[in-house]
């Protein structure tokens, strides 16, 4: 629960009330390899922030292939914004890679603590600014760099997720085959 306190402060000033009053608002939540987080055609219930593991946001083309948007690592928020702000249905999902542990609001417990602390509102509107950065840092590149620089991009950007990452799901962000993949890593070293 520190890191996340630890993670909020970062963003904004909370009294010692406040940071009691979060916790009380929050559960933990063990997300198996493979589980899913929220679903496409069911609408988003929770927030989370993961305090161990790696999630994927991944969606299905017109051609039936998976297709992983982006990965979201320790000390990071997750939930489908549009899916849980609006009350809609997620149009992708967000799927464990790994074992997971997270700290999970349930979106009552989240407007709970959004009516009760003062601030609230800009910590997250900040915490929403800096993922909303971070995805396009993370996707740019993808569009006009060729594959092998994408990999080496993503290699030196998130080493710590290289090999916590299976080479399906990274083919797939980088937008290769797995064959393509295997043949570049091999091409490098």
């Amino acid at each position: 629960m520190e890191t996340l306190i630890n993670y909020l402060l970062q963003f904004g000033n909370l009294n010692k009330q406040q940071m009691d009053f979060i916790t009380s608002k929050s559960t933990e939540l063990a997300l198996r390899k493979e589980g899913y987080f929220s679903e496409a055609g069911k609408i988003a219930k929770q927030v989370g922030f993961i305090l161990d593991g790696i999630l994927r946001v991944c969606y299905y083309n017109n051609k039936s292939e998976e297709i992983t948007s982006y990965f979201i690592d320790e000390n990071n928020f997750v939930v489908d914004l549009d899916s849980f702000d609006n009350k809609i249905p997620s149009s992708g999902y967000v799927q464990a890679v790994t074992d997971c542990k997270l700290i999970v609001f349930s979106k009552q417990n989240w407007e709970e603590i959004a009516n009760t602390i003062v601030g609230w509102e800009s910590i997250v509107n900040k915490i929403v600014k800096k993922s909303l950065i971070q995805k396009i840092e993370r996707r740019s590149p993808l569009v006009s760099e060729d594959a092998t620089t994408r990999y080496l991009a993503f290699m030196e950007k998130y080493p710590q997720l290289a090999n916590r990452i299976p080479l399906s799901y990274l083919a797939s962000y980088l937008g290769v085959t797995q064959s393509s993949l295997s043949r570049i890593r091999k091409n490098i070293r």
